[in-house]
């Protein structure tokens, strides 16, 4: 709070100092003590007292005050800055970007290196943005980090219009992070579907090795819904595709009970729904293949390099694959099959061939287990080895029921037309009746009784 004396504004900090040094020069009390109360040295209280004696109360005020910084940013950087955004806020390309996105792409592509808050003032007294309220979010419990890269991965996926409409069929973002480092992998997929959350999972495992554990929702592609738990009978909940893929590479899978509990990854899709969004707007991206090119070409870089951090412990948790580990053969759909007395086995409505040289003993009648691999070929897991299988040709049964054709149509005449022949038939019945000769009634009436 500030006070004006004699046209001069003082701080209270400055009208304390004052008073002090007044009480010195009066001998009230000694240089030592008021040094004591000011938290300066005695030598800074003899400087002060011999400015005041030259200068008069304006001594004790700061003589920067007033002053321009040194590091204050020139005019015209701040000029052309604002107009830059002004300029692309108008054409519509950053017209919902903050000052924190605006201060990067000024930096990356016109050179203007600007601070966010610095920006963020600029705008303000340009009115260009306007300041925000910090929303009060409900607060959860803090979990730490995993100590090293590769103990614990978030698992994933995000519906948004990430296309903003120039595309008419949907996308889906699948990604995975780490829980250690905040590293990021995700792939933009049509259908939220196992075999795609699979052809990702099967991207990761070959370039890092399997990690740990997983993290995800209780989506039901990864946890099968219980029927009748609460009974003493209910049968065991069944794995599903990915949970019979992780168990069999050795991989923990964990669920989590709510979205926060995998709040990095949920952050993550905030971050991604704001500036993934606007970096595809600005490369005009309409398919799936241009959006997958940008989001592994420049974001996920991007991403990589700015927002990870450094885990605790050094080192990588992650595991090499086994030596006799089929990847293709782990990550298919497997179900559960019988094979008929002809070596074959139905699946999705089609026989498929064991061929003669994979034919053992004691397949027919054994049930096996059937897998559907991602590149659509379909294989049988018989004890130890793998056996692919021939689709059977469809041959057409021959049919010995006779063919079928249908009466010609009539043509049935509309009502007027009827109504025509009623009167024509009426009239024509008539004129019939009036030829018949005379004759009394009475013999007419005994010619129909005999």
């Amino acid at each position: 709070m500030t006070e004006r004396r004699e046209g001069l504004w003082m701080s209270g900090k400055d009208r304390e100092r004052l008073k002090v040094l007044h009480e010195v020069r009066k001998r009230h009390i000694t240089q030592q003590q008021a040094g004591k109360e000011l938290g300066i040295s005695p030598r800074w209280v003899r400087a002060l007292l011999n400015r005041v004696k030259r200068e008069g109360d304006r001594a004790v005020v700061h003589r920067l005050r007033g002053r321009l910084s040194n590091r204050k940013l020139p005019a015209a950087l701040k000029q052309r800055a604002v107009g830059l955004f002004r300029q692309q806020q108008q054409a519509k390309q950053w017209h919902d970007y903050g000052p924190t996105l605006a201060a990067e792409e000024l930096a990356a592509e016109h050179g203007l290196t600007v601070g966010k808050e610095t920006l963020r003032q600029w705008l303000m007294e340009a009115g260009l943005w306007k300041a925000r309220r910090a929303r009060v979010e409900r607060v959860h419990t803090w979990r730490a980090r995993r100590a090293r890269w590769g103990e614990l991965l978030q698992w994933d996926t995000s519906e948004h219009d990430w296309l903003e409409g120039r595309s008419r069929e949907p996308l889906y973002l699948i990604a995975m992070m780490d829980d250690a480092s905040s590293r990021a992998r995700a792939r933009f997929v049509r259908h939220d579907s196992t075999e795609e959350n699979l052809r990702l999972l099967g991207s990761y495992l070959e370039k890092h090795g399997r990690p740990l554990a997983f993290y995800t929702d209780k989506a039901s592609l990864f946890q099968t819904t219980p029927k009748a738990a609460h009974h003493r009978d209910a049968p065991a909940t069944q794995p599903t595709q990915i949970g019979r893929a992780l168990s069999e590479l050795d991989i923990e899978w964990i669920a989590a009970h709510s979205p926060q509990a995998k709040g990095r990854i949920e952050r993550f899709f905030g971050t991604a729904q704001d500036r993934l969004v606007k970096g595809l707007r600005k490369v005009q991206a309409r398919t799936v293949e241009e959006a997958n090119a940008y989001l592994e070409e420049i974001y996920l870089p991007r991403w990589n390099q700015r927002f990870p951090c450094q885990p605790r412990q050094a080192g990588d948790a992650h595991r090499a694959l086994d030596a006799g580990t089929d990847l293709a053969s782990v990550l298919s759909r497997v179900e559960r099959r019988t094979v008929a007395q002809d070596y074959t086995v139905r699946w999705q409505a089609a026989a498929y061939q064991i061929r003669r040289q994979d034919i053992g003993g004691g397949m027919r009648g054994a049930p096996v287990a059937i897998e559907q691999r991602l590149d659509g070929t379909v294989w049988m897991r018989w004890r130890d080895g793998r056996l692919r299988l021939q689709r059977c040709a469809v041959v057409s049964k021959p049919n010995y029921r006779p063919r079928w054709t249908p009466p010609p149509a009539v043509q049935k005449p509309d009502r007027a037309e009827a109504r025509r022949r009623q009167i024509e038939g009426t009239r024509k019945g008539m004129e019939a009746f009036q030829r018949l000769p005379a004759r009394p009634l009475w013999q007419i009436l005994q010619q129909e009784r005999g």
